[in-house]
């Protein structure tokens, strides 16, 4: 390969690891182009399937501060550059290298990290973006509903507690009244009062004149 051609091929390495999330390492030995085609098809949009001269990708990688790949650049190598969901591409590689096992996974890189196969394959068992966010997605609407009964149920209460003492009033006014009936009848007090000091005043100031009848009758005798 010319000097200009591989510079190029590394430039189009690097701009592909700068480009996505992460990659995923294989050995493609056995592969037909046939099962190759179809390893890109069902990557999808997920990941770019790329065949890579290790001596082009160990340079591109070093460019792009990703150390410790030469181990994994032996033999005929082909790198997923994930581009989608991480997670879909990994059970996308993996489930093609159960039906194919021609395909090998030999690591990658996530974040800067990389990874051996094993931990590939923990990636690719997990759950994808989509049913996380599903399942956080409802999560939040529980929460929320749990929220809204919370602040609802004081009220709904209220409302009852309302409810019960209109009935109630509908039954008996005067307890609606009851307030207003008590200064009412503070107010009668005084005058019930005077009329009771009124009436005895009267009952003594006829004792009064019957005893003075009374001491007339016995002067007069």
């Amino acid at each position: 390969m010319a000097r200009p051609e591989k510079a190029a091929a590394v430039a189009d390495i690097v701009e592909s690891f700068n480009g996505s999330a992460g990659a995923v390492l294989t050995e493609y030995r056995g592969l037909t182009v046939k099962q190759l085609q179809e390893l890109r098809r069902s990557l999808g949009e997920n990941a770019n399937y790329a065949v890579v001269k290790n001596t082009l990708a160990k340079i591109a990688a070093n460019e792009v501060g990703i150390s410790g790949f030469d181990d994994l650049l032996v033999g005929p190598t082909a790198i997923a550059f994930i581009e989608g969901d991480v997670v879909e591409a990994a059970k996308g590689l993996r489930d093609f290298a159960k039906a194919n096992p021609a395909l090998v996974i030999k690591g990658g890189v996530l974040d800067g990290n990389i990874l051996d196969a094993a931990e590939i394959a923990k990636l690719a068992d997990l759950e994808s973006r989509e049913v996380l966010l599903g399942k956080m997605a409802g999560a939040m609407l529980a929460s929320l509903s749990q929220a809204v009964y919370l602040l609802n149920a004081p009220l709904s209460q209220a409302a009852r507690l309302a409810g019960a003492l209109q009935a109630k009033a509908e039954q008996d006014p005067s307890i609606l009244a009851g307030g207003a009936g008590t200064p009412a009848a503070a107010e009668d007090a005084p005058a019930d009062a005077d009329a009771a000091d009124a009436e005895e005043a009267s009952a003594s100031e006829a004792d009064s004149a019957e005893a003075a009848d009374a001491a007339a009758e016995s002067t007069d005798a």
